[in-house]
């Protein structure tokens, strides 16, 4: 999306396992499941045996004229394929080779698996996560995989600009969620205060969280003195800012389940949709708690372009774009997710091989 040649190397045969992946058994029997498609437009795919010296040789032949390799194999397995980030940074000096892992590339933890859902369990977010009655709860997405990726491309983004250029970055999953989760870990590192799970409140204030409306829950945040005196005056209960329970913040913050039932009597009479039109022009934040339906359909979304369409074959695919605008330009993918080893004959030809040299190599399962 941003302007690179990003060349998927895959396994033949089999691929990227979020081929089998989705929604739609369909699309998966066909190796192009709905999590392949989410994250592959604009990508090229080839095949590539890495056990099978010609595919070693083919590997080192592609890596001379990169500027970047990710992979996410466990530690040690690069090395062991006689691929690890001396051999190909030997290939090419100015390399940037990034290996993602669950745990990193040493400790006692680098031999084991790890899935998204491992990750949220051994970083300490599913402790939080829930309320005190549910929790530990996984995050409803892949977070730990969102994350890790993300994390990887800033170090990419910052080892890209480095002089000379050159490196071998090494991104643990783990470190990476425990990095996002700030006062979080900073209330266990500083105070000594082992944070535990607070539902859809909001542990720094309150009121701040979920409430319920007449027809569906919204968040408000009245994170500050003049909002929370702002929302008891519009719900048309002042007597609560003279209360001995809700005169500072710390007092709102322990009695904070029975202030929350206080403004739910009045909240339960309206829509939501009125209560956050009315509050936020009061500049008390609040916000609908909306479905993924109805944060994609939402004007806000809407009318800034997220969402854009994609011809896949006959056809059209609706997938999410860059979140980053430059210049008034939101960057989109200019083409579908590839199938697997749709660009063999492309790359590979690029690197000097003859179609015959090509065909041999697929009879050989090299690629």
């Amino acid at each position: 999306l941003l302007g690179a040649e990003v060349i998927k190397v895959e396994r033949p045969g089999t691929g990227d396992l979020a081929r089998v992946l989705g929604a739609d058994p369909d699309r998966n029997k066909a190796g192009m499941g709905i999590s392949f498609l989410a994250q592959n437009a604009g990508k090229k795919s080839i095949t590539l045996d890495m056990k099978k010296d010609r595919g070693k040789a083919l590997l080192k032949q592609l890596v001379r004229s990169a500027d970047v390799l990710v992979e996410n194999f466990r530690p040690g397995v690069m090395d062991r394929l006689g691929l690890g980030s001396e051999v190909l940074r030997s290939e090419n000096p100015s390399l940037i080779y990034c290996a993602i892992s669950g745990f990193g590339q040493d400790g006692p933890r680098r031999d084991d698996p790890a899935y998204d859902q491992i990750v949220q369990g051994i970083s300490g977010v599913m402790s939080i996560t829930g309320a005190p009655d549910t929790a530990p709860y996984r995050v409803g997405y892949p977070l730990a995989d969102t994350v890790g990726g993300m994390t990887a491309a800033f170090s990419i983004t910052a080892a890209l600009n480095a002089i000379p250029r050159g490196a071998s970055l090494d991104i643990s999953m783990t470190e990476a969620v425990i990095s996002t989760m700030g006062w979080v870990v900073s209330n266990q590192l500083i105070g000594g205060v082992t944070p535990e799970p607070h539902g859809n409140e909001n542990t720094t204030s309150a009121p701040s969280g979920t409430f319920q409306t007449a027809d569906r829950p919204i968040n408000i945040a009245a994170n500050r003195d003049e909002q929370w005196e702002a929302l008891a005056l519009h719900l048309g209960r002042d007597d609560l800012l003279r209360h001995p329970d809700y005169a500072t913040r710390e007092d709102r913050k322990r009695n904070r389940i029975a202030l929350r039932g206080e403004l739910e009597r009045i909240l339960k009479t309206r829509p939501a949709n009125e209560w956050v039109r009315e509050l936020n022009a009061l500049s008390v934040p609040t916000g609908p708690v909306f479905s993924v339906s109805d944060a994609l359909d939402d004007p806000q979304v809407a009318q800034r372009g997220l969402i854009g369409t994609i011809a896949m074959g006959d056809e059209e695919l609706n997938l999410a774009g860059s979140p980053i605008v430059s210049d008034g330009h939101r960057p989109m993918a200019e083409t579908p997710p590839p199938a697997l080893g749709a660009d063999n004959a492309d790359i590979w030809s690029s690197l000097g091989l003859s179609n015959d040299e090509i065909a041999d190599l697929q009879k050989e399962g090299v690629i």
